[in-house]
């Protein structure tokens, strides 16, 4: 069987390519593409052009076409939200919680991948984080899935407690989600740093107290007990860094390049009781609370600023390169 994907090679262009699938094996999906999110981090060329070329995509809805032996839980014709990576929950970083660093977790992969016409999903992913969709939840809510359980680890891992104040570096779409998961957790007051107007009356229509990155009299007014950095720089971070409370946490959302170094005021941080919390990427579970959380009702839609279809996928990554869109949503042209 072939699939149509967008392959994503070395020099940072994208070809249309004919892919062939091989035949599907027991505990396996074959799942039809029906909507997918374009990440951000999909534009870290750092990051992804080392893993060139590949298919990008993984904020993932689709439709059961098929079901390899022994898979009972699904069936076809159901929409599901769809991980790029699952846990073994056998081995004692999956004992301890610690799913995303079980070497299950970092080898398992969708074949080819999400921006595909239709792809595969392997045993250990259909066993423990295809998720089928509630009937009151659209494609587009669903594509929201796998970004907002990042979000969900993020807020966990940083102790956001009722009454807290928060603060996003960088109010692209991460840190609006930030924000409006925030609130409903009962975050009692939001603020959001950036260098963009547009982005920040977006994190203004959520609540949020928009500040620019450039000013910072207005910045020294203002602190948080949490504050979450979006962009991987040592300038956001030292914006963070001034931001955040004491006995608060400074969230690192995002990677920075292997040759980052950061200096830190070892002395102040430590008098000021300041907590670094890397957060990366998210597990089944946050997986599953994301989707409760949207099936009751978080407003994400309202983010989606660019629709596409399948084919123009590339288009949608310049939008995100030039700062013009939050989240860009693409769907194959062709819907039963």
């Amino acid at each position: 069987m072939q699939t149509r994907a967008w392959l994503l090679l070395p020099n940072g262009t994208y070809r249309w390519e004919s892919l062939e699938l091989p035949p599907l094996q027991p505990g396996e999906a074959l799942i039809r593409l029906r909507a997918c999110g374009l990440c951000t981090g999909e534009i870290m060329d750092w990051y992804t052009l080392r893993k060139a070329p590949f298919v990008p995509g993984h904020e993932l809805v689709g439709e059961v076409e098929m079901l390899g032996e022994g898979v009972s839980h699904l069936r076809v014709g159901m929409r599901v939200v769809v991980h790029h990576h699952a846990p073994c929950l056998q081995c004692e970083l999956c004992q301890r919680g610690a799913f995303v660093h079980c070497p299950t977790w970092r080898s398992t992969k969708l074949n080819p991948g999400g921006l595909s016409e239709r792809f595969i999903a392997p045993a250990p992913i259909v066993r423990t984080d295809v998720l089928p969709i509630p009937d009151g939840v659209s494609d587009e809510q669903a594509v929201f899935t796998e970004p907002l359980a990042c979000v969900v680890k993020s807020l966990r891992r940083a102790g956001l407690r009722p009454g807290a104040t928060l603060a996003v570096v960088g109010a692209g779409v991460m840190g609006l989600l930030h924000l409006m998961l925030g609130r409903a957790w009962g975050a009692s007051r939001l603020l959001a740093v950036d260098k963009l107007a547009h982005r920040l009356e977006a994190a203004e229509q959520l609540g949020a107290t928009p500040l620019l990155a450039n000013d910072a009299p207005r910045l020294a007014r203002h602190t948080a007990e949490i504050v979450v950095v979006g962009p991987g720089s040592e300038e956001a971070l030292a914006l963070a860094l001034e931001l955040v409370a004491p006995d608060g946490a400074v969230v690192l959302f995002t990677p920075a390049p292997p040759a980052v170094r950061a200096p830190l005021a070892w002395h102040d941080l430590y008098f000021r009781e300041v907590r670094l919390v890397p957060s990366y990427s998210a597990s089944h579970t946050e997986m599953r609370d994301a989707l409760l959380q949207i099936a009751a009702g978080l407003p994400v839609q309202p983010l989606i600023t660019h629709r596409l279809p399948l084919e123009r996928a590339p288009e949608g990554y310049t939008l995100l390169r030039r700062a013009q869109a939050l989240k860009v949503v693409v769907s194959p042209l062709q819907q039963p």
